[in-house]
């Protein structure tokens, strides 16, 4: 055996007992190292440098775990798709068993590097995308619920389900209330929780927590009572158009009031909005993805009432193939103009051309260049991934066009934790 097969790497690995399925990790990667099958997200170590650049977005720390393993007996991503815990970390006498030299360390593994730049013509959104929350921003209260916390889950008694979308079968989205009585369970805007299906997947194993934006403001649904809302739509089919049945969409959707889910979490460190007066807000969100801006504009709107906030400009981009399928587009109409600027985006409507929300940006080009270059206002975007490029190349085009050097704002948005993604 030559030294190169001897040698010990530090294997990145996910936890699958921990993880949520949120694909944060998958997105940020810039190597792409990280994908996933139906259970289980996987690091492959034949392609993973150690750039650690999807640690720190990790909403629940399943990411950070590591293994001395020799090279060539490395785990294969085969191999951790059939995971559904993390295999034992290898002693020094394991190792040399499984073939590393007696005097290899995991100490010699090469050291972290930076992440590889993108290819030409490629366009590095996480190079903006910021991984820490707003300087004001709430502490978080994270992992309370989980497989390797106190206690696995939590219950919840379903005290509202109403449809928030018309009628038609390829847009059924449901907003759904559950009250956790006596149990601990705070939230803020942006954070998420875990759904736990009911039986088992084919396999016959339990199955995984889903996850879901919370799209009510930390005070509750219900203000005052320990409730939340969540914003979910009944999956009939993939991201290709193929025919599927979403295994927790469905069940949420079909829920009565008094039954009972189990939940874990909250999850989310960073997706949280600034608190300090004045701080402005821009929300570009596509479908589901508007359940945490849903949140942020009723806490925002909570606080103007009370009169005790003196809050910054707040503006709204939603997208959504049309306006039957946009969830909570009576409600959205009903708000003040001079509390919140909104700006729709469709795609599909007959007789009209294709609109999404990044043409609703540059539509509004003179009002968001103040807004990137001040340090008071926030970015926050979610819903579909295939949105994320088209998104951040708007703001730097809009950037551009200002005359503002867009490295020095863009860094500036990755630094001061000012434009968050959250994309699936």
């Amino acid at each position: 055996m030559d030294a190169s097969e001897a040698a010990v790497i530090r294997q990145h690995l996910i936890d699958p007992e921990i993880c949520i399925r949120c694909n944060t990790c998958e997105s940020t990667c810039p190597v792409g190292a990280i994908s996933h099958d139906a259970r289980n997200y996987v690091v492959d170590a034949n392609i993973c440098n150690l750039c650690m650049a999807c640690v720190p977005p990790c909403p629940t720390g399943s990411i950070d775990n590591w293994r001395a393993m020799p090279r060539v007996r490395a785990y294969s991503i085969e191999d951790q798709f059939g995971w559904d815990v993390l295999p034992a970390e290898l002693g020094a006498d394991d190792l040399a068993l499984a073939g590393a030299a007696a005097d290899v360390s995991v100490a010699d593994a090469p050291a972290p590097v930076s992440p590889a730049a993108p290819g030409k013509g490629e366009f590095d959104v996480g190079a903006y995308a910021a991984v820490v929350p707003p300087w004001s921003a709430e502490r978080a209260i994270a992992n309370l619920y989980g497989p390797k916390a106190a206690a696995r889950s939590v219950s919840a008694t379903v005290v509202g389900n109403v449809r928030v979308t018309d009628v038609g079968k390829d847009y059924d989205t449901h907003h759904i209330v559950l009250d956790f009585g006596s149990m601990t369970f705070p939230v803020l805007e942006g954070q998420s929780i875990g759904i736990v299906p009911p039986g088992v997947d084919p396999d016959g194993r339990p199955h995984f927590p889903r996850q879901y934006s919370v799209a009510s403001p930390r005070n509750g649904e219900r203000p005052g009572y320990n409730n939340l809302s969540l914003t979910v739509k009944r999956v009939l089919e993939d991201h290709q158009g193929r025919p599927v049945r979403g295994v927790a969409s469905n069940y949420l959707c079909d829920l009565k009031v008094g039954d009972k889910v189990e939940a874990t979490g909250p999850f989310g460190l960073s997706f949280l909005m600034p608190n300090h007066p004045q701080s402005a807000i821009v929300m570009i969100c596509t479908g589901t993805g508007s359940a945490p801006m849903r949140a942020m504009t009723e806490w925002r709107r909570r606080l103007r009432k009370s009169g005790k906030f003196d809050g910054g400009k707040l503006m709204l981009f939603f997208g959504a193939r049309t306006k039957e399928e946009l969830p909570y587009f009576g409600p959205l109409l009903n708000l003040p103009k001079d509390f919140i600027d909104i700006n729709f985006a469709f795609s599909r409507r007959q007789g009209e051309p294709k609109r999404y929300v990044q043409d609703a940006m540059r539509e509004r080009a003179a009002d968001l260049a103040p807004l990137i270059a001040d340090p008071d206002a926030y970015f926050y975007v979610c819903g579909l991934k295939a949105m994320e490029e088209g998104v951040v190349t708007a703001l730097r085009d809009i950037a551009t066009k200002a005359g503002l050097d867009w490295e020095t704002h863009g860094q500036a948005l990755k630094r001061d934790g000012r434009l968050h993604l959250e994309t699936y």
